[in-house]
């Protein structure tokens, strides 16, 4: 009976590696999407650095704000690596295969950056809210080793609760089939061709979805709504212009990345919204990253004298 099963548990462990079938259902369009994303990568990763090295160069620069800008530009260029690289390589090649490791190394990486970008932007809020809210005391409270701290913490926040769930996931068993109908490996396909009781991962994934993903966004919710409030109180329109420039920037990105995560976590999985959950799944996995260092080098007038500098 025991060698029976121990049969079975071998047999189950037949699939090594998963077919992504992307946007392999536009063949006419691979070469076209090959060079738009190959663009998009390009623009990122530049634009992302330039972030950086204007953060880590420029003296003016030296601030809160900018200091968690550096970090979230930091964390961009890994975000879009660990996806578009491969999404390049398969419209190139035409080769959709992924190995169930790299699946998992993938779906990894995917989890941390953006838990941790969750916390990041959570602490931009934050860090509007004091000089907008509490300027008097935003020198004090807000000084160089709270900054650390609170990057430190985000990090780390994102990091601790991945690898928990990796835990998990290293325990599946794949039997096939194999085909995701995605671009990237995200964890509701991967569970899907599991052979395994899911309901463990499951509920680990619950316990951290409320620290992890709803705290963050509430705490960035409830900063705006103070400043908004605080702005609308200010006598002069010049005054509400200046107060609202300083924060229209993450504004905008906040209002993408939790936007399109909400649209694509909250769709109906039928198959006929199938293509549009891929639409939204490339906005903020692809073009979020490649938002950011252009909405904050266009709309930011610091960053701006930094680049004549």
């Amino acid at each position: 009976m025991q060698l029976m099963e121990k049969g079975d548990a071998e047999n189950q462990t037949d699939v090594t590696e998963f077919i992504l079938l992307g946007f392999g259902d536009l063949p006419e369009l691979q070469i076209l999407l090959f060079l738009v994303f190959l663009v998009i990568y390009i623009v990122t990763m530049a634009g992302n650095f330039l972030i950086i090295a204007l953060v880590v160069t420029d003296q003016h620069l030296h601030t809160p704000m900018y200091f968690f800008l550096g970090n979230l530009s930091c964390l961009e260029t890994c975000y879009t690596s660990a996806f578009l690289p491969r999404v390049l390589a398969s419209l190139l090649t035409g080769d959709r295969t992924i190995s169930v490791g790299g699946c998992k190394t993938q779906f990894f990486f995917f989890c941390f950056l953006a838990t941790t970008e969750c916390y990041l932007l959570a602490v931009m809020s934050y860090d509007r809210y004091l000089a907008i809210c509490k300027p008097l005391h935003y020198g004090t409270c807000m000084n160089g080793k709270l900054c650390l701290q609170l990057a430190a913490g985000c990090w780390i926040s994102g990091f601790l609760p991945c690898t928990i769930v990796m835990c998990f996931m290293s325990q599946l068993i794949f039997c096939g089939p194999s085909v995701m109908d995605h671009f990237f490996c995200d964890l509701t396909p991967m569970l899907k061709l599991s052979c395994s009781d899911t309901s463990q991962i499951m509920l680990v994934l619950y316990i951290f979805s409320f620290p992890d993903a709803v705290t963050p966004f509430l705490l960035t919710l409830t900063s705006y709504v103070c400043i908004v409030s605080t702005i609308l109180r200010i006598p002069s329109t010049t005054g509400r212009q200046k107060a609202f420039s300083t924060c229209f920037s993450h504004l905008i990105v906040v209002t993408i990345f939790y936007g399109t995560i909400m649209i694509v976590y909250t769709l109906p999985k039928s198959s006929n919204l199938r293509a549009l959950n891929k639409v939204f799944s490339v906005c903020y996995t692809v073009l979020t990253p490649l938002a950011n260092p252009l909405i904050y080098s266009l709309r930011n007038r610091e960053v701006k004298e930094a680049l004549r500098k």
